[in-house]
């Protein structure tokens, strides 16, 4: 066979080309882990790379394994819908018994809480990173600070998958022991993934914002109007006060307000799915990275 392993991670690669991009990077990064591994173990002369290849598998063997077993592990809220003709206001008020509604409202809950998270982490990390590269140890410090960013991206992207129902990638990019700590510092500063898991992290932070306080503020609006007829007639409460005199709506308009409200609420629900969709795009342009 005599191959190396950046060849069997190379051709592993095209005989996957047709599937997702992160089976695609968690297929070599089991195989790179597993065959570096079992080299530090067997040694590093190239009969021994042949010996672990037979035991592991061809590049074609383990690429048919990774197509079968992505048939078996797509995500749950990835199923693509079943197709009906109902009729627009049933599709309209239909979202809320959709999953994928619902995760990405959970998901916009929870954006502004790990987004901030994020972000002071980020910006904290390579302040620190900048003010400490002057000294001996600030290079490797820097190092393992940007480490820690890719394992937040791939923590989030976990998170996404779970809630947003697209494939990210479910291994860290594999970290290769058998070199030097240059190496290591070259391999590290020169990845596309270091980067764009940083810019992600930074970006969650405005984001998380906008997505909580678009889907609280709709939200809230919503329940307010479907309250009036509630507050109003089974409270005896004022709607608003002007000059000093209080006021309160028609009888005719309650029916208009209650109605006003459940569109909203509607309205927000496809509005969160469509944000959820959109962000989804944006963590596998950054996440997923070649």
């Amino acid at each position: 066979m005599n191959q190396t392993i950046e060849n069997y991670l190379s051709q592993l690669k095209v005989f996957m080309k047709d599937c997702d991009p992160a089976t695609v990077r968690d297929a070599q990064a089991d195989a790179e882990e597993y065959l570096r591994s079992a080299m530090s173990v067997e040694g590093q002369d190239v009969s021994s790379l042949d010996t672990i290849i037979e035991e592991y598998g061809t590049p074609e063997e383990t690429a048919a394994a990774y197509k079968m077993m992505e048939k078996k592990m797509n995500p749950s809220l990835s199923m693509p819908q079943p197709k009906t003709d109902r009729p627009w206001l049933a599709r309209f008020f239909g979202v809320f018994g959709d999953a994928r509604a619902w995760g990405s409202v959970l998901y916009m809950l929870i954006s502004l809480i790990t987004g901030t998270f994020y972000f002071s982490w980020a910006v904290t990390g390579i302040s620190l990173s900048l003010s400490m590269s002057i000294l001996i140890f600030g290079i490797p410090l820097a190092a393992l600070i940007f480490l820690s960013f890719r394992g937040l991206a791939w923590l989030e992207g976990r998170i996404v998958e779970a809630l947003l129902g697209v494939r990210m990638p479910r291994r860290p990019v594999f970290t290769r022991k058998d070199i030097t700590l240059m190496e290591k510092l070259k391999a590290i500063f020169a990845s596309k993934i270091t980067w764009f898991s940083t810019l992600f992290l930074i970006l969650q932070f405005p984001l998380g914002i906008i997505y909580f306080v678009l889907f609280i503020t709709l939200f809230a609006v919503g329940l307010a109007f479907i309250a009036v007829p509630v507050l109003q007639y089974g409270y005896h409460l004022p709607m608003f006060v002007w000059n000093g005199a209080t006021h309160i709506f028609e009888p005719w308009t309650m029916p208009l307000f209650f109605l006003g409200g459940v569109i909203l609420l509607t309205v927000n629900m496809h509005l969160a799915k469509g944000l959820g969709s959109l962000h989804a795009k944006l963590a596998r342009a950054l996440l997923v990275a070649e």
